[in-house]
This record gives C-alpha cells, structure tokens and sequence, in this order.
C-alpha cells in the first residue's frame, strides 16, 4: 500500500515547525544535543540539528558532528559478513567453530547466520566481564571471555535473544576471513565507497574522531560527561561514530548496489523464519510494521548515546536521530515524524 506525503500536521504547525516541538528539549544553548535527518527518494526533506556536542567548550552540533552510533553499528557489521559471504568467502551457513576452534564445546552448532539474526544462544559477554574492570574490553578479548562459557542459552536456532557477543564475533570474523583489521575492512569497502569519509570504528589511540560528540548523563546538577564504559571499544556491536551527513550517503548506498548486490542485501531485511515462529530481526535490522508501513530499523543506546534510523520498505523514506545523552526514546520520535509526513499526525 503506499501512502502520499502531507504537508502540515494536525497541529495545524508546519511539518518542519512540528518536529522542531518533538526535540524542544533538546533545542536549548546549554545541554546536549540532537541531530534529525528525513529522506525521501534520495532528497533531504529536513535536517536539523539542536544542542551542543560539546557541553565544556560549548561547542554545537551540526550535521557534521560524528556520535557514537552504538548498536547501529550492527547494520554495518551485518553488511561486511555479507559482502564476503558474495565474495564466496564464506557461507552464512559455516559453523563458527570452523573460524574460532577455541570456542567451548557448547557452540559447535552455532553457525554464521545464528549470530547474524540472534539466534545463536551463545553467552553474553558483558556479565563475564569481572567487576573490577577498568580497562576496555576489545572484541578479541570477547572472545577469551567466551572461551570460558562452556554453555549456551538455549540450542541454536531455536529462540531470539539479542547478543552483543555475537556481533563482536562477527567483527572477528570479519578479520580472519578478510585477513585485514574489522575497521580498516569497513574503511576499505564500506565507508570509501560510498563517500562516508568521516564515519570511523573508532580505536584508542589508532583513528581519531573528527567533529565528535560526547555522550551526557543528567542528574540534578545537570549533565555530567558520560562518555565511554568499559565496553565502549568493542567495535562489532557498537563501535562505530557517524553523522547526519555521512548517514544520507549511507541510506543512499543501500538504494543502489554501490556495496552489495540488491538480492543479497535483502535478506538483510527478511525477518527470522523459525520452525515454530518468526522472529522481527534479519541481518543487522529489526523488521516491522508502523500503522500498516513495512518497515526496517534500529536503535542504539550506550553509554551518553541514544539513536534511531528506520527506513520503510515500500518507498525510500529513511529518518535518521543522533543525540548524545542517556535518555530519550528515539525510535519513538522518528516514527512520530513518520506519522507526521503520512498521517498528519504523531501518534503511535
């Protein structure tokens, strides 16, 4: 079914004036930020930015600012497997035991798309981490920390759980088979590509950030700085920094065939057929539906960073949200704005 485009809201407020009152909050000199982009075939039909990336030196978001994208990383990560797996590389089939003979027994039968749709089963990572901690975990120490796991959830295949360890996984992965560092391999055959020239997996000491935002915490005194956490360097599950201006480059590659062939990226989009149900996940995107819209997105959330992409799947009309703040509901607010452009309204 389509649905035509309307040019004010219900409000009686402009579109543009109606999603300026959906960030109010964040539309202020002294707190931190926002950034909204809406896409439509291609065109920009609003791009907004609010706040600041920057609360000590004051300095602004604009929509060059690169946040820290967290678990919309996944995306990313999910679409690196697959082009391998086009390179006959490897099969989405493959045992992970086949690339990582040092897991435990338990994960014998896990295999390359279970980790991909979260139906692997395998341990998460995160409370293995022991509490006194202080230095970041990078992906390859998740997998000693798995090593030690002799268990799994449940048998693969068989349920959802959402896992961080499995897309860091599969940032190894995407090492041992491309015989190249995960972020020089998304540089190389995602980022150049497609003109993403200041989107990086960032590494301590290895890349640099440009024009970056710094995640914030509010507490009764105000924001405080909240910007990384001991899992903050894992780069296959949230690792990535982006921006708006970067992210409309990347909604346009995923229009075209600029990095994966249509027919491959599809799948990315398919939701998980299981033996007794089906699962809203595909490769890399949770698979939906708002007021009767088929729709592809997902969120992320880490510490100081909360964002949303989510594109619909009959037309290409793609919302974009970056903020640099633990709170807030993004993916709300980029279906509201979905609902202003077709129904004229912000309802859920």
């Amino acid at each position: 079914m389509l649905f035509a485009l309307v040019s004010c809201s219900s409000s009686g407020l402009s579109i543009a004036d109606a999603i300026d009152e959906l960030f109010r909050e964040y539309d202020r000199p002294d707190v931190p930020g926002a950034a909204v982009l809406v896409i439509n075939g291609g065109t920009v039909l609003r791009k907004r930015v609010y706040g600041l990336a920057d609360i000590e030196i004051r300095r602004p978001v604009t929509s060059a600012t690169n946040f820290r994208l967290a678990s919309v990383t996944k995306q990313f990560t999910a679409l690196a497997v697959l082009m391998l797996a086009e390179d006959k590389k490897l099969s989405l089939d493959d045992f992970i035991i086949k690339y990582f003979p040092s897991l435990p027994a338990s994960d014998k039968e896990i295999r390359i798309r279970h980790l991909l749709n979260h139906t692997s089963g395998i341990i998460d990572y995160e409370p293995l981490i022991p509490d006194s901690q202080t230095m970041q975990v990078l992906d390859k120490d998740v997998l000693i920390l798995l090593q030690s796991a002799d268990s799994v959830y449940f048998p693969a295949g068989s349920q959802f759980r959402y896992s961080n360890a499995g897309y860091a996984l599969l940032a190894l992965l995407v090492e041992a088979v491309a015989c190249s560092p995960f972020a020089d391999f998304l540089q190389e055959r995602i980022f150049a590509p497609t003109g993403m020239n200041f989107t990086v997996a960032r590494q301590e000491g290895v890349s640099r950030v440009s024009n970056r935002a710094y995640g914030y915490t509010s507490t009764d005194s105000g924001f405080v700085l909240s910007d990384q956490s001991v899992t903050s360097a894992v780069l296959g599950d949230g690792g990535i920094y982006s921006s708006l201006d970067d992210m409309f480059k990347w909604d346009r590659a995923l229009n075209s065939e600029t990095l994966l062939s249509q027919g491959s990226l599809g799948h990315a989009f398919l939701p998980t057929v299981r033996a007794d149900s089906v699962s809203s996940y595909g490769y890399g995107w949770f698979v939906g539906d708002y007021r009767g819209m088929a729709t592809v997105y997902h969120t992320g959330s880490s510490r100081g960073f909360r964002n949303a992409i989510i594109r619909l799947r009959d037309r290409p009309f793609t919302v974009v949200i970056l903020t640099n703040r633990n709170e807030g509901n993004p993916i709300d607010v980029a279906r509201k704005i979905i609902g202003l452009y077709f129904f004229n309204s912000t309802s859920l």
